[in-house]
């Protein structure tokens, strides 16, 4: 690993980037490396040489690997990532690759949960998501996690009980979006008009929530990646500090 610290990310859609999150990796001194997946190779090396890697969204799921094939490189890449005890962030898609490559079930529900809604955080010891308090984060998806053997339930929804969980320090995976930017929420509903259409959901909605919602949320969400950053030991961080917090 370079004396600069890396974060590769694995992304699935061009709009679905780190969002609020690449401000806070910046000021901490990180060199952001994206790999867009079905294009770029998903190399073993540099997933396991990247002193993080985080694992964006996308509306493809853990069960279409037969048609992406690269769905399979990346659990495998995964994997060994997590067996070697790496900080590991896992969003969405990412999220249900994370699951995947540790050996849990992931499978369409047959209902979707898109929008803003609060979530119900799990009485774990040091939830690293209870600093979002009842603020509404943005959901979408259709397809949920089981929880893997080994792993903490972070948080629920009435429809999705299963929204996050952590393996370790080091692994955490999120199925909702603390990353979207809600300045830029306009692409969001463009890159998924066909979906919003379908499932009879008005972007109005969304658009007038983002607005509602979006600046408290994006405070806490950077609160909370900062802190997991630290909790997992990752580079310019310090472990278990109180260190500023970057925005």
């Amino acid at each position: 690993m370079s004396a600069t610290p890396t974060v590769l990310v694995i992304r699935h859609l061009l709009f679905e980037d780190l969002g609020i999150f690449a401000p806070v990796l910046i000021e901490s001194g990180y060199r952001i490396d994206y790999v867009d997946a079905g294009i770029d190779r998903i190399d073993p090396d540099a997933v396991y040489d990247a002193d993080l890697l985080v694992v964006l969204g996308g509306p493809i799921g853990v069960g279409d690997q037969r048609a992406y094939p690269y769905l399979t490189d990346e659990i495998a890449a995964i994997a060994e990532r997590i067996d070697r005890g790496l900080p590991t962030l896992g969003v969405c898609l990412g999220a249900q690759l994370i699951a995947a490559a540790l050996g849990a079930a992931v499978e369409p529900t047959g209902r979707i949960e898109i929008g803003y809604a609060p979530l119900t955080f799990a009485d774990v010891p040091d939830n690293p998501l209870a600093m979002l308090g009842q603020v509404p984060v943005l959901h979408w998806h259709g397809d949920q996690f089981a929880i893997p053997d080994g792993a903490r339930l972070l948080a629920s929804t009435p429809g999705f009980p299963h929204q996050a969980f952590d393996y370790g320090p080091a692994v955490l995976a999120l199925q909702f979006h603390l990353e979207a930017d809600h300045d830029r929420i306009e692409q969001w509903l463009i890159g998924h008009a066909h979906e919003l259409a379908t499932n009879g959901i008005d972007p109005a909605a969304i658009r007038a929530d983002a607005g509602r919602y979006g600046p408290q949320l994006a405070d806490h969400a950077r609160e909370v990646f900062a802190a997991w950053l630290r909790s997992a030991g990752a580079p310019g961080t310090t472990r278990g500090t109180s260190a500023a917090i970057p925005c």
